[in-house]
């Protein structure tokens, strides 16, 4: 690693020496994309990423595909800095959220966490917190104060496909919920602190068909609203609710690395490299 520096456990290139984003947001509508570049990962010294290079476009939803272990997750947990939470983690390369570096050393990891929010692969509500709470608890943690939280938890709720289905029982506990229900309470939650981004990790892996659907038809309510990354190793879903894909790979001994991403009807259809003809007509993985 050279021309680097060192903050809070966390290796980057001095973003003095690169250009800024020029994916930045649409016209008139104030959307933020993001941009990664050349970006490399290791724990504890073993090198888990190989020069990522990712523009995830404003207003879109990127899916990001590939088999297990080829550092997907690894990569969405850099873009809203919670790779660097990890003992031993470091980083080089930049990640650029509209037009601004969220490594840079003036940036607090806690606003970017904000702007940039995460649903993991289960659902992860607090339990004993009602639903009501469970969606407001994302102001307090991020010390936001709003003039009617009312009309935001319910704005949050509807926006994440959950408003319906559980506006007479606000109170009941979060943990009460079906799995499908909670993982739509936690896209409120996330959605309520009104974050630039929102990244998904798996999001349907543990949930049943229904709720898959409906967790997509969310994520085509949220498309023009929120930039959206989403891992996911079902082929199916990638080219239901994506409009770009990135096709992830690591070799044996090797670090992960991009070996093709465009359009996900390119991906799909025509791709480039014959490996990735192979995994998306499931020839591997």
């Amino acid at each position: 690693m050279t021309d680097t520096t060192t903050m809070t456990g966390t290796t980057m290139t001095d973003p003095a020496t690169t250009p800024r984003n020029t994916v930045t947001d649409i016209a008139g509508t104030g959307l933020a994309g993001l941009d990664a570049r050349n970006v490399s990962a290791w724990f504890s010294g073993h090198k888990v990423l190989e020069r990522v290079s990712l523009q995830m476009e404003p207003g879109k939803v990127t899916a990001l595909i590939g088999p297990s272990g080829c550092g997907k997750s690894t990569f969405l947990r850099i873009l809203n800095r919670m790779h660097e939470m990890v003992k031993g983690a470091q980083l080089a390369g930049q990640v650029l959220l509209g037009d601004e570096d969220i490594y840079h050393p003036g940036a607090r990891p806690a606003e970017i966490r904000r702007r940039v929010g995460m649903v993991f692969q289960k659902p992860n509500p607090f339990p004993a917190m009602s639903i009501y709470d469970n969606v407001a608890s994302g102001l307090k943690l991020s010390g936001i104060k709003v003039a009617d939280t009312d009309t935001l938890v319910e704005t949050s709720l509807r926006r994440a496909g959950l408003w319906r289905e559980v506006q007479s029982r606000l109170k009941s506990p979060g943990g009460a919920l079906s799995g499908g229900q909670q993982q739509r309470l936690c896209i409120a939650r996330a959605l309520a602190v009104s974050p630039d981004v929102l990244l998904m990790d798996e999001p349907c892996s543990a949930l049943d068909p229904t709720s898959t659907r409906r967790i997509e038809e969310t994520i085509g309510e949220l498309e023009d609203q929120v930039t959206i990354v989403i891992v996911t190793h079902n082929m199916q879903q990638a080219q239901r609710v994506s409009g770009n894909c990135a096709f992830f790979l690591a070799a044996e001994n090797t670090p992960g690395s991009i070996v093709e991403s465009g359009p996900t009807r390119q991906l799909f259809d025509s791709p480039v490299d014959p490996r990735t003809a192979d995994y998306v007509h499931g020839r591997f993985g």
